[in-house]
């Protein structure tokens, strides 16, 4: 009979492909490891990995009985959250991921009114790229992820929340600057400053810009906007700036805001978790003071027109 601990340590060895490193996450010896997937493999009569002097390599099998492992770590978690938050809405334990082009624009407005709210809630926060998240949260390390919609594995399921509006950020004075309404013509790909690869507004950028991965693009690429927006500032290019970043991004006089035409450029954000896990009240619950926080960072603050208005997903307009 397989146990959950083999499924635990396999799953882990073929992430890192690297006992050593496995054996370090899962808190035992490397030979302890090592011998309870082979007792794997002598019960499943497959073998699940190849090992050579240097590397190691998961099969054919290994590779789709790695893909059920992870899916039924994930529904374990779930099925121990059933038993354990069966009762108050926002209570105990939740570990959340966050995108960085969210994370430190959202979560000052979001975090004290969480606490307010659900004071009984024990937050733990993951920041990180959407890539990584994803797969934390299919492994059961986390329990939801606030990110860009849409995910399209089935095994996820999500909420839509709002949608943020993208910008076009040049500096003060430039032909990009003065020309009211922009467009994606309007950008050079040698003068488009992006995030580094990984990030999903990366992606977005490319995506409305019109320009092919493959086409040259400026070769600088940040871990964070707001080095980006350095770079804007001093004039070495323009990027595509989300209005929930604005009144955190945008003080420095010498950048200029231009909105662009219709059909403006924009990402909806929102709640992803396990088609699985039981918690789909809580998460709700979260995406209702989420959007409350997001009004003022998507309304009041913005410097471009104080009337505009985040479009809310219709199940949390009441919030």
């Amino acid at each position: 009979m397989i146990t959950l601990r083999q499924l635990r340590y396999f799953e882990a060895v073929t992430r890192h492909l690297h006992f050593g490193k496995a054996a370090a996450e899962c808190a035992v010896t490397q030979p302890a490891l090592s011998q309870q997937i082979s007792e794997m493999e002598a019960t499943l009569g497959v073998p699940l990995l190849e090992r050579g002097a240097r590397r190691i390599a998961v099969t054919p099998k290994g590779e789709e009985i790695a893909r059920r492992a992870v899916r039924i770590l994930g529904e374990i978690r779930d099925l121990t959250d059933f038993a354990r938050h069966g009762g108050g809405v926002l209570s105990g334990p939740l570990r959340i991921g966050v995108i960085p082009s969210i994370a430190p624009y959202l979560l000052p407005k979001a975090l004290p009114l969480v606490q307010r709210t659900y004071p009984s809630l024990e937050l733990q926060l993951r920041e990180t790229q959407t890539g990584a998240l994803v797969d934390e949260l299919a492994q059961g390390k986390l329990d939801v992820v606030l990110m860009a919609l849409p995910v399209r594995d089935p095994a996820f399921d999500s909420l839509p929340l709002f949608v943020d509006r993208f910008l076009l950020a040049s500096q003060a004075g430039s032909t990009a600057s003065v020309a009211g309404f922009a467009s994606p013509e309007m950008i050079p790909p040698d003068r488009l400053l992006l995030l580094e690869e990984g990030h999903c507004l990366r992606d977005q950028a490319l995506t409305y810009c019109r320009i092919p991965r493959s086409e040259k693009v400026s070769g600088f690429g940040a871990a964070s906007l707001s080095t980006i927006m350095q770079m804007v500032a001093n004039g070495y290019g323009v990027t595509l700036l989300p209005e929930m970043c604005v009144a955190v991004e945008a003080r420095d006089a010498r950048i200029v805001l231009s909105r662009f035409g219709e059909p403006e450029p924009q990402r909806e954000i929102g709640l992803v978790w396990r088609r699985s896990s039981p918690r789909r009240g809580d998460f709700e619950a979260l995406g209702r003071l989420l959007v409350a926080a997001a009004r003022p960072a998507l309304d009041d603050d913005s410097p471009l027109d104080a009337g505009a208005t985040p479009a809310i997903a219709p199940e949390l307009a009441r919030a």
